[in-house]
């Protein structure tokens, strides 16, 4: 599937080390040259509020760039079973009527191009997740650097998810309309309706309450926060993914400090 990102459009390829540099660059979160200091010899204490939260950006910015592109690719929703959109859980009885009169075919096409909406829009949205992170405060980033392993990426979610979804909600509606989820959806419910069974379907579901831009933009984000949670993880637990000198610096002291209180206690 071909995607037309704002990355792309700057680089005029879709990777992920340079995506990854890009939003570095949009987040204005490269090295400082006058932090100096060692990875290994900072602790907790030492580290300013800024450099907390940079770090934090940091790595938020290193999981959008995993999330991006781990998902915005041909298959990126649709064969990853931790990330899959399904049927709409209200269109479950359209899709056993359908099933039960031999149309699979309808039904797997429609949860399909709704994995391919989601496939697009992930990658046009990355400017619209790069001003989102830019807006995490320090206020309390000390704290959020102690949470747990999601502690980032679950305040992230909290503060932006509203504004997020109201601007990536139309970047769906283009990948809708682009893949054919629209038409899927109307030919699914076309064939719904001119069977035999289409009156006792349409006493249990009225087609005119479903959102399908809202329910594919909620189920995308699902997604890419679970991806981004997941990479936050990886770096509060392993230091090889600690890939700049500022994640190496915040989140090692993390680790130096849970090791002094365990030895402490």
């Amino acid at each position: 599937m071909k995607t037309f990102s704002y990355l792309t459009l700057l680089l005029g390829s879709v990777s992920a080390p340079l995506a990854h540099a890009d939003l570095l660059d949009l987040l204005g979160l490269r090295k400082n040259p006058a932090d100096t200091n060692t990875a290994s010899s900072t602790s907790l204490a030492a580290l300013s509020q800024d450099q907390v939260a940079g770090g934090l950006k940091q790595a938020l910015a290193k999981g959008l760039d995993q999330a991006i592109a781990r998902l915005g690719h041909d298959g990126g929703f649709l064969t990853n079973l931790e990330v899959h959109i399904p049927m709409p859980e209200k269109l479950h009885a359209i899709e056993r009527t359908l099933r039960s009169l031999g149309q699979d075919k309808l039904a797997d096409d429609f949860v399909a191009t709704m994995n391919h909406a989601a496939e697009q829009a992930v990658p046009e949205a990355a400017p619209v997740f790069a001003d989102a992170v830019k807006q995490m405060t320090i206020a309390d980033a000390k704290a959020i650097l102690l949470g747990t392993n999601d502690a980032a990426t679950a305040h992230f979610k909290s503060v932006t998810q509203t504004n997020l979804a109201a601007r990536f909600r139309p970047i769906v509606q283009k990948a809708t309309a682009k893949t054919g989820a629209t038409a899927a959806y109307k030919n699914m419910m076309g064939k719904i309706g001119s069977s035999k069974l289409g009156g006792v379907v349409a006493e249990l579901f009225n087609q005119d309450t479903l959102d399908l831009d809202s329910y594919v933009t909620d189920k995308a984000l699902d997604g890419l926060f679970k991806m981004v949670a997941d990479e936050e993880k990886r770096i509060r637990q392993n230091p090889t993914a600690r890939t700049t000198e500022l994640l190496q610096k915040v989140f090692g002291s993390i680790s130096r400090q849970s090791s002094s209180e365990r030895q402490g206690s």
